[in-house]
């Protein structure tokens, strides 16, 4: 069994896409929908920068997602694959839910598009900068990291956003919270934590102002049932019904990323091959979190994309 699988925000680049365009007509094709879906030339940042643009949450996170399904559809048009043949699941980091459900047909890649540029800035504009924060903990688990949590509140908000793996979970909350965090780290057992370079602290309570918003927008968005059920961030569960899909996206922006979770539940469903599209971050994760016998492959390049053809 497969899971096809995709990166969240941290995976942009600068350079992004280009050879992948530069090869392929069916890339290119994805690059200028997305680009008319949004009113902008996204793709002509996603090529040259300034990296300072590209790492905006509202330009990071469909650029992201149209780098994935562009890769994704340069293996469909241009291999005759077929998603629905050669994959089981569908998963997604934060917005690489977006990119997985675009990818299973539960919605075009242009409404794709402008929800994530929505997210982006609802995000953002949630809390004022300098607000809040969050850290990245190395070498926690996520009984630690909940414990440090909760001792680092002291009123203010300080939970888990993402529990990636077993060594890597990241808090999110309030500025002062989160230094907080980053100072006790050790006294709880954990290696280090680590300021993360982000403008918001996301998938907290703090960005229930955004959810307020997806809500808004996802409530007025058709939403398909898609070609293989997705495993939610925020259930590390199988999902494929509509309603309940629009829900746990409008949760999901406040609540925990459940990566670990969901790899160990697609291992223990059956799924063996992981292949990630238009990054290679989620891949080392997967292999923390499950057992050595799941094998992971990255897919970014022409040349990935003919080895994949190979394999599967």
């Amino acid at each position: 069994m497969r899971a096809f699988i995709f990166p969240g925000q941290g995976s942009q680049a600068v350079g992004m896409g280009k050879a992948l365009a530069d090869a392929s007509p069916t890339a290119r094709a994805v690059f200028q929908e997305v680009d008319e879906a949004l009113g902008q030339h996204l793709f002509r940042l996603m090529c040259d920068g300034p990296e300072s643009e590209l790492t905006l949450t509202e330009n990071a996170q469909p650029a992201i997602m149209a780098n994935a399904i562009a890769t994704l559809r340069v293996l469909e048009t241009e291999g005759g694959v077929r998603l629905s043949e050669k994959c089981n699941f569908v998963a997604g980091h934060s917005l690489g839910e977006y990119s997985a459900l675009c990818a299973a047909g539960a919605l075009p890649l242009s409404v794709t598009a402008a929800l994530l540029k929505l997210r982006g800035r609802a995000m953002q504009a949630a809390v004022p900068v300098g607000i809040g924060a969050m850290a990245a903990l190395l070498g926690a688990d996520i009984e630690k990291a909940e414990a440090l949590a909760a001792a680092a509140a002291q009123g203010e908000t300080c939970t888990v956003a993402n529990d990636n793996d077993p060594s890597q979970v990241v808090i999110s909350g309030h500025k002062g919270a989160i230094d907080r965090a980053i100072e006790l780290a050790k006294d709880h057992g954990i290696k280090r934590g680590i300021l993360l370079p982000v403008s918001a602290p996301f998938h907290c309570p703090l960005m229930q102002p955004a959810a307020d918003e997806m809500q808004s927008a996802l409530g007025t968005t058709t939403i398909h049932a898609p070609l293989v059920p997705l495993f939610a961030n925020v259930t590390a569960a199988p999902v494929s019904e509509p309603d309940i899909i629009a829900a746990q996206l409008v949760q999901q922006v406040t609540g925990r990323v459940r990566w670990r979770e969901s790899a160990i539940a697609m291992a223990e469903t059956g799924v063996t091959h992981f292949v990630e599209f238009g990054g290679k971050v989620l891949s080392p994760m997967v292999k923390r979190s499950t057992h050595e016998d799941i094998t992971t492959t990255s897919v970014i390049s022409m040349d990935d994309i003919e080895a994949l053809l190979k394999a599967i």
